[in-house]
């Protein structure tokens, strides 16, 4: 169940993701690169970590990340995915999103007890939409705060990525911002956690990804590439390999896709 945030916070919140496993065998999944940053919310999640033995936290921060994580479910469990724009992790926590990219952060480590309520509320199986509520107030207290002057900027260039489906060049992004490449780049690291030139080309592949989910026409893959940007097909599906760990086929071919880059293996 995926559930959009209120008006005020669109800017800052891309969407709730609410997620339930009720049998009780192990789970593959992963979850790929979109750019985004976010937080994961559970009271009763065994999550397990492919890279690591160790059990993850039950409620965790997530950096931006440049390719894809593999973890393992056991048992039920149910959980709130809060998906950022990239650039509120920075304001959130008041951190450089570079320096936690590709990063997993308990969620305890930084706000300590006060996402307990809503764990609480998980675990003793509370209406989502009445806990998303909750956090929409949340939130919204946090960005009761002053809010850097740097965020402007770098939400007016994020939004130029998008509108240009990631087919921008840094040429363009000097003339559309007025600052060198390179002065860019450091504030966009800072906020976004990735550059400008990565954030653009996974901008690009979630394109090209929303025209192979829409199914549109009969269109083959080289075609479909090269509406999304790409020169070639062997440049996408090189993009794509190292975003997602799949080729498109064998990404179309998953079955159970419980968000657009969170799949069951």
């Amino acid at each position: 169940m995926q559930i959009s945030p209120p008006k005020h916070l669109a800017p800052f919140i891309r969407h709730y993701i609410f997620l339930e496993n009720s049998e009780e065998e192990s789970k593959n999944v992963r979850l790929f690169t979109d750019g985004s940053t976010g937080l994961i919310l559970s009271g009763n999640m065994n999550l397990y970590s492919h890279i690591s033995v160790d059990r993850m936290p039950l409620s965790f921060f997530y950096g931006a990340l440049h390719s894809y994580r593999d973890f393992y479910s056991k048992g039920r469990f149910s959980l709130l995915a809060v998906v950022f724009q990239p650039y509120f992790f920075n304001i959130l926590l008041k951190v450089s999103a570079k320096e936690i990219r590709n990063q997993i952060i308990s969620a305890e480590d930084v706000l300590h007890d006060q996402l307990h309520p809503f764990q609480e509320k998980l675990f003793n199986r509370a209406d989502p939409l009445s806990l998303i509520n909750s956090l929409n107030i949340f939130f919204t207290e946090f960005l009761s705060a002053e809010i850097g002057s740097d965020y402007h900027l770098i939400r007016g260039v994020q939004q130029y990525i998008l509108q240009n489906k990631g087919s921008v060049s840094s040429r363009e992004l000097e003339k559309f911002t007025g600052y060198s490449e390179r002065h860019l780049e450091r504030k966009f690291e800072n906020y976004m956690g990735l550059s400008p030139k990565k954030y653009s080309g996974i901008t690009r592949l979630h394109y090209f990804l929303s025209l192979i989910n829409k199914g549109i026409g009969d269109e083959n893959m080289t075609g479909l590439s090269y509406h999304a940007g790409y020169a070639d097909q062997s440049h996408l599906i090189r993009d794509f390999k190292t975003s997602t760990g799949l080729t498109p086929k064998e990404y179309l071919k998953t079955e159970n896709k419980m968000a657009v880059n969170f799949i069951e293996l």
